[in-house]
């Protein structure tokens, strides 16, 4: 009977599994869930993206990253992730973080929004005293080979130790364009 009692247990654990939730899914999302990308609407975006702006040239590539489970909101899900490379038109490298594992990415994605269809991304920079903001990317042509990027900084207080707090705002290190077209490499 104890044997039977252990089989029925291991049985019913084996067959529970979390809910899985399409990523356009704008309603509370219980723990242990995964919100998958069903539809892969976020291979899509994966690659390596191209943009000018301010005399600099940005190399953004996206990777998605499948069932990894968030501490914050408590499931599991698909997002993106953005590793960046800036230059400026010396072919001097001004920012690179390509070489990071990706759970040390600096630009995490969330999830499509609902107003306006858009994909948002979380940005912060450990290496520029946590210089932060949101990102949203969509797709401007039918090809899905040009992707408007909008990048909003939040108003972080620079503390008294970052080594850039008595830099005037135009000395500030501009690691990310604020709107930007990027193509499709």
């Amino acid at each position: 009977m104890k044997n039977i009692f252990y089989i029925m247990i291991v049985l019913f654990a084996v067959s529970c599994k979390a809910q899985t939730y399409p990523l356009r899914t704008y309603t509370e999302i219980p723990e242990n869930a995964y919100l998958k990308d069903t539809n892969n609407e976020l291979q899509t975006y994966e690659g390596t993206w191209k943009g000018t702006w301010n005399n600099k040239t940005i190399y953004i590539t996206l990777k998605k990253i499948t069932n990894k489970y968030d501490n914050v909101f408590k499931y599991y899900r698909d997002y993106l992730i953005a590793k960046f490379k800036v230059i400026d038109n010396s072919g001097n490298i001004l920012f690179d973080n390509n070489n990071l594992a990706d759970d040390k990415a600096k630009i995490n994605g969330g999830k499509f929004r609902k107003i306006d269809n858009k994909y948002s991304l979380n940005y912060i920079d450990p290496d520029l005293c946590f210089k932060s903001g949101f990102i949203t990317i969509q797709f401007i042509d039918s090809n899905k080979t040009k992707l408007e990027w909008n990048f909003m900084e939040s108003s972080n207080l620079i503390e008294p130790d970052c080594f850039y707090h008595s830099f005037s705002a135009s000395q500030r290190p501009e690691p990310l364009p604020v709107n930007i077209i990027l193509t499709k490499q």
